[in-house]
């Protein structure tokens, strides 16, 4: 990995570089921080992370962990709420050999490595109108690993259809490196030789359990309603086989009684039909007497909001105008009907409201099929936790706890809970959740840094533990696993004789407590006082983030350096080591290469942010700070004179294929240290001013990528000569600002931390382009650029004083209806750069591209492409990284492919061996009068 300090001299990992490759160990101090960060409020750093690919890599780490009497801790997403994914331990990281995904035939079922994200796992199977059972709201996130381990459940999921419940087969590695697969019958039985005690021992469990009744019924009892406290006991209750308890035992176990390698869901309908309706009642009573009708019929979610949590929202663009007039004591619920049908769900939406019209509601409840309208409802929903994030002071954490009441008490325990955070000064506190399954969440911030205010949270703790198991009877944890912050009340909630079959348990599997130590069950009662993550200032940009790592599937650099919440994690450390007076020089060498240098600055984090939070506008900030003079007055010199960079830059590819011809493109490459490509493009024609013609005027900017590299083919025209092309084509007069060569809007300094340089350029831009489209009578001419990461940057810049489009968003509107287009033969491939994503005008590329082809290749999996502007060619490894998957999803037949960023083609055409093009050149050929197969 780039940047990795060199591996300490630690037993522990030496014994691990013995057993793994070495780029699969992580000792370094940094990265133990940042790789060791989970969603959770605790912070424990391992002493080691070890990335595991196979089953022969778990159980090498196994081994070699209790040769070294080493506790492991198995970590897939890290967005664990409940601290079951941090250790001071080895961290046994999954890595991306457990992202496997097989669809049985007819996709009744799926089998699935604990390395898949949930949400990849959904789109695989929405094709065949098929879907997991659980649904957590995590779930574009978190990892199927987790899913199982914690028994997550969701929104719709209820408790018919979590983990438990839809678990078909499972392979998984026990504690002393025996794997079982119970989905292969030899595997069976070669287990029931070789762990005939362990399966006899369960057996007797299950039948002690069966035959005391009043333990019996109060495990089925517990189970009515969600609960993931402590290990799913009724596993001993369900089934005979011990295979089958042992299987179950382990949804929910947390990673404490051994590691799930694969997992077979049976899978559950997807249906097509969906419709909602956001219901507003005056009072938390009315709404839950609503929830008591609702669940007798068929309805797939209900959502229930209290007046705390619907004010946290009430304000932002969109939301319903009567929640800003509600009643203090006011609630709504948010109803969800799905079918496979539209009569059906008709007859749905039909039953529902005749549950809901006798009810005394604010306004009459009415649902919508919209799509666009169903969303903003979901909006309010989704909305609420990231409001109390977004508002919390800096320097506290967000806590979202979980608890389950049986649904006839759901009023009067939502009352008590509201009274309990009063009581305790959590007047930020909201309380939202799943009202169907009796579930609450309850969200309110927490500061750790100072010892009365941790005695605070004991103390409300405890009120809450009286409150949910004394005075209901319901679950500490309803679908978030018990983790270490519930770990110490299982017994207080379960009471001594199921807890002590679950010592049992846990003794059973493993003897020697290597399996996560601290987790699920903890005889220490201050257990959840400790190792209480701290949440230092670090910079203002940043510090409302928390660390729940949502953003990490879009970063291109996560898995090779750091991901946007673990730049930010190392930051917040760095900022504490220096707010104490502590060195930070052993952080900031390793944060340089690790931190900075390898983030492509893309933005996809923040559209997936709770708190919308851009990492990269830290990392910019941190290599303005970082700039030293050289860099800043070569900064300033190519802002001044950008026409002599172009000119420089168009020389240098010129030299550079002069000296391919001699040593050759690959020798060339390693000797660059791949910034030379394979199929680099030739330099660029220079700018033409197109001749004056009839048709309506547009203004066209050909970017600074296009004019300065070309097409990789020679004699092939450049971009800005195929988009005049195209425009004139379709009946447009097409204008050019002034001294092109000159222009540049800035990106390229902007992405290197200079901003003021950036600015500049992009003022000198945009004064050139509104000069342009001036139509002479205070009206503007729209303006067209060829490069989405120009052109978003100059549609913030220019916005309320100019229309900016991007090319393709300008060939959608405007140039489809005027061009007569034969599709073209062969499939294309589509690459959506992380600027287009941004823009949210994806779907109008994909539309384009359909005009022009029937056969689209879209490799799933795929953000940005981490070029990153200059990166790929300063940092090319970020580019291999980000691209990684991209090749193995082409078929044979796709030998070209299209985007709309000039280098982010220049990767994709070296890392692929394919041709990639911005879409102008294939809707040009395809709308030719002559047109031919444009595939190849």
């Amino acid at each position: 990995m780039r940047g990795a300090a060199s591996t300490r001299d630690s037993e522990i990992a030496s014994a691990l570089c013995a057993v793994l490759p070495a780029r699969q160990v992580v000792a370094d101090p940094l990265r133990r921080l940042a790789y060791g960060t989970d969603a959770s409020f605790y912070r424990l750093t391992p002493e080691v992370v070890a990335v595991v690919e196979s089953e022969a890599d778990v159980q090498a780490v196994l081994r070699t962990a209790r040769a070294h009497g080493r506790p492991v801790t198995f970590r897939a997403a890290g967005t664990s709420l409940s601290g079951q994914a941090v250790t001071d331990g080895v961290l046994a990281l999954i890595g991306e050999g457990f992202a496997t995904c097989e669809i049985a035939d007819g996709a009744a079922s799926v089998r699935l490595g604990p390395g898949m994200v949930g949400g990849d796992v959904n789109a695989r199977l929405a094709p065949h109108g098929r879907k997991i059972g659980p649904d957590p709201a995590s779930i574009a996130t978190c990892k199927i690993g987790g899913i199982a381990a914690n028994n997550a459940s969701g929104m719709c999921c209820g408790t018919a259809q979590n983990s438990y419940h839809t678990l078909a087969a499972m392979r998984v590695v026990l504690a002393d490196g025996t794997v079982l697969d119970t989905g292969d019958g030899a595997s069976v039985a070669a287990f029931r030789r070789s762990h005939g005690e362990l399966l006899a021992a369960l057996a007797r469990m299950g039948a002690e359990t069966k035959a005391d009744a009043a333990l019996a019924a109060r495990i089925r009892h517990k189970y009515r309603i969600k609960n993931t406290t402590g290990y799913s006991l009724n596993a001993l209750v369900d089934f005979d086989d011990p295979v089958d308890i042992l299987t179950h035992l382990m949804i929910g176990s947390e990673g404490t009684l051994g590691f799930i390698s694969r997992i077979t869901y049976d899978t559950v309908a997807d249906d097509p039909c969906k419709a909602s309706a956001l219901v507003f009642f005056p009072t938390i009573e009315g709404a839950c007497q609503a929830v008591l009708g609702l669940r007798q019929l068929q309805v797939s979610a209900v959502e229930l909001l209290d007046r705390a949590s619907l004010r946290s929202v009430q304000d932002k663009p969109g939301m319903p105008a009567v929640m800003r007039t509600l009643g203090d004591d006011a609630a709504a619920l948010l109803v969800e009907v799905r079918a496979q049908t539209a009569p059906a769900l008709q007859l749905r939406m039909d039953a529902a409201l005749g549950v809901l019209a006798p009810l005394p509601t604010l306004e009459p409840a009415q649902f919508s099929t919209d799509p666009a309208v169903c969303e903003s409802y979901w909006k309010v929903r989704k909305g609420t936790f990231p409001s109390v994030g977004a508002m919390r002071r800096t320097g506290t954490t967000v806590i979202i706890e979980d608890v389950a009441f049986p649904v006839e008490s759901l009023a009067a325990a939502t009352l008590d809970l509201q009274d309990a955070m009063r009581r305790h000064g959590y007047d930020e506190g909201i309380i939202f959740g799943h009202a169907l399954e009796g579930n609450l969440h309850f969200v309110f911030t927490q500061d750790f840094s100072d010892a009365a205010e941790i005695e605070r949270y004991a103390r409300f703790m405890e009120d809450v533990c009286t409150l949910v198991v004394d005075k209901y009877d319901g679950s500490l944890k309803a679908e978030h696993g018990t983790g270490r912050n519930m770990a110490p009340f299982v017994e207080r909630e379960w009471g001594p004789q199921a807890t002590q079959l679950m010592r049992r348990i846990k003794a059973l599997f493993d003897p020697g407590t290597l399996l996560n130590p601290g987790v699920i069950i903890d005889d220490d009662p201050q257990a959840h006082l400790k190792n209480l993550k701290p949440m230092p200032a670090a910079e203002e940009m940043v510090d409302r983030c928390i660390e729940c790592g949502f953003c990490e599937p879009l970063c291109p650099s996560h898995k090779l350096t750091l991901s946007p919440r673990q730049r930010i994690t190392s930051w917040r450390e760095r900022s504490r080591l220096h707010a104490a007076g502590e060195s930070t020089a052993e952080i900031d060498t390793a944060f340089g290469p690790l931190g900075l240098d390898t983030c492509a600055g893309c933005g996809l984090c923040a559209t997936a942010c709770p708190v919308g939070i851009d990492t990269g506008s830290l990392v910019r900030l941190l290599r303005e700070r970082r700039t030293g003079p050289v860099k800043r007055a070569a900064a300033r010199c190519t802002a001044d004179h950008y026409d002599t960079f172009a000119s420089a830059s168009r020389l240098g590819l010129r030299l550079g294929h002069a000296a391919a011809r001699v040593v050759g493109d690959g020798l060339l490459a390693r000797v660059s240290r791949g910034a030379w490509k394979q199929q680099m493009p030739r330099a660029s024609r220079p700018v033409v001013t197109p001749r004056p013609h009839a048709g309506d005027p547009v203004v066209y900017y050909p970017t600074c990528g296009g004019r300065i590299f070309g097409d990789g083919t020679p004699g092939q025209a450049s971009l800005h000569e195929v988009i005049t092309t195209l425009l004139t084509r379709a009946g447009y007069a097409v204008r050019l600002p002034q001294h092109v060569e000159r222009l540049c809007c800035g990106q390229m300094l902007s992405s290197k931390g200079r901003p003021q340089e950036a600015d500049t350029m992009a003022d000198a831009l945009a004064e050139a382009l509104l000069t342009a489209a001036s139509d002479g009578r205070g009206g503007f001419h729209p303006v067209v650029m060829d490069a989405s990461a120009c052109s978003l940057r100059m549609k913030k810049h220019l916005a309320g004083r100019l229309q900016v489009l991007d090319f393709h968003e300008f060939a959608h509107d405007a140039l489809l209806p005027r061009l007569r287009i034969r599709r073209s033969a062969g499939p294309v491939a589509l690459h959506v750069n992380c600027s287009v994503r941004r823009s949210a005008s994806d779907d109008q590329l994909r539309q384009v591209l359909r005009a022009c082809t029937s056969q689209v290749v879209e490799p799933a999996g795929v953000n940005c492409c981490g070029f990153g502007g200059d990166l790929g060619f300063t940092a090319p490894e970020l580019n291999a990284h980000a691209l990684r998957h991209v090749p193995a999803q082409l078929p044979g037949g796709c030998c070209s492919g299209v985007s709309t960023n000039r280098t982010c083609e220049i990767g994709l055409t070296d890392h692929t061996g394919r041709p990639y093009r911005s879409i102008a050149y294939l809707l040009e050929v395809c709308s030719r009068p002559d047109t031919v197969d444009a595939a190849c």
